[in-house]
């Protein structure tokens, strides 16, 4: 038995009290002294803080489980300030340190594999002559690409004809007129730089060609390869300068490295050793066309990367066009 002391009712005084016997409860909660006290376990969950707990879990949807994963711990970084965002370095592209002209070089000697395969010197010279790898900048004429086998050795399969040869100065001429016309009378700062570098061809074809007309042969009007690539040049002039120019420096080179060989092939073949005066500079032409090779690295600093991919693109296509120009002499 339990005592309880309960206040007695005839009594005025708070601390009077009388002694009251009390059964002991057989249920505990029903003791009116009983307060009931609620315990929280507490649940182990992982990945779950009370800074969470309200947050919208985050649903991962690469689980290899099937059922759906809550996520709650969530990774914030806030850079602090003044700080400076890490810089990128992209991979550089073939050539870039030295310039574009030598991205450009990179671009032609890559042309030059035919069918996955290195093609030498020695059997592409039908197309376009020997391509010279002298660290000018430059690359092969283009002509080696549209061969696809490489074609067969210049003194073995190389055949040139003296209309088609014809039809070569003459489509040379229509193409070296143009650009040399647009170098000295456009306005663009760009092109000043590429005035009266030595290296202009259109006096010279001029010579060759009337001596070829005294001599009864017909000179034909430009064909399809040059005046295509003249209206070709022509929407680059005012569009872009830099790709005009990736076109100018392709078509020298072009005509420097592979127009050696050619002129040999063709004196000793068609014009009993005559030297032509389109394969004469007054001058040493490697010094001449580095000049020009340097001008052009000096300008392409300024060039943007997409501005230099887009002239690594027109390289190709120059290439080609003079390739087909080339083409000519054996048709």
């Amino acid at each position: 038995m339990s005592l309880s002391y309960w206040p007695s009712p005839s009594s005025s005084s708070s601390a009077s009290f009388r002694c009251l016997p009390m059964e002991k409860p057989t249920n505990p909660f029903l003791s009116p002294r009983f307060v009931p006290i609620r315990f929280k376990p507490t649940l182990q969950i992982p990945n779950f803080s009370l800074k969470s707990k309200n947050r919208r879990p985050t649903i991962s949807c690469c689980s290899n489980n099937n059922s759906v994963v809550a996520e709650t711990r969530t990774t914030s970084y806030e850079r602090p300030p003044g700080a400076k965002r890490g810089r990128r370095y992209s991979k550089q592209y073939p050539g870039q340190k030295e310039g574009i002209t030598e991205e450009m070089r990179f671009v032609a000697m890559k042309l030059r594999n035919v069918k996955g395969k290195k093609v030498e010197a020695d059997s592409s010279d039908e197309e376009e002559g020997e391509e010279e790898d002298d660290g000018n900048g430059g690359g092969s004429s283009g002509s080696v690409d549209e061969d696809g086998d490489g074609g067969g050795g210049v003194g073995q399969t190389w055949k040139p004809t003296m209309k088609g040869f014809v039809k070569y100065l003459v489509d040379s001429k229509h193409v070296f007129d143009f650009v040399e016309r647009i170098v000295d009378e456009s306005d663009d700062v760009s092109y000043t730089y590429f005035r009266r570098t030595g290296l202009e061809r259109s006096k010279g074809l001029s010579k060759d060609l009337e001596w070829f007309r005294q001599q009864d042969t017909v000179i034909p009007p430009p064909s399809n390869p040059g005046v295509a690539y003249v209206k070709y040049l022509e929407g680059l002039v005012e569009k872009s300068p830099p790709l005009f120019l990736s076109h100018f420096y392709n078509i020298y080179f072009s005509h420097i490295a592979g127009g050696q060989v050619i002129a040999k092939q063709v004196s000793e073949r068609l014009l009993q050793g005559r030297e032509l005066e389109f394969y004469k500079w007054e001058g040493n032409v490697e010094e001449l066309f580095k000049g020009v090779r340097e001008k052009l690295n000096m300008l392409g600093k300024h060039w943007g990367r997409d501005e230099k991919n887009r002239c690594l693109c027109e390289t190709r296509k120059s290439l080609h066009h003079m390739g087909q120009i080339v083409r000519l002499i054996i048709l």
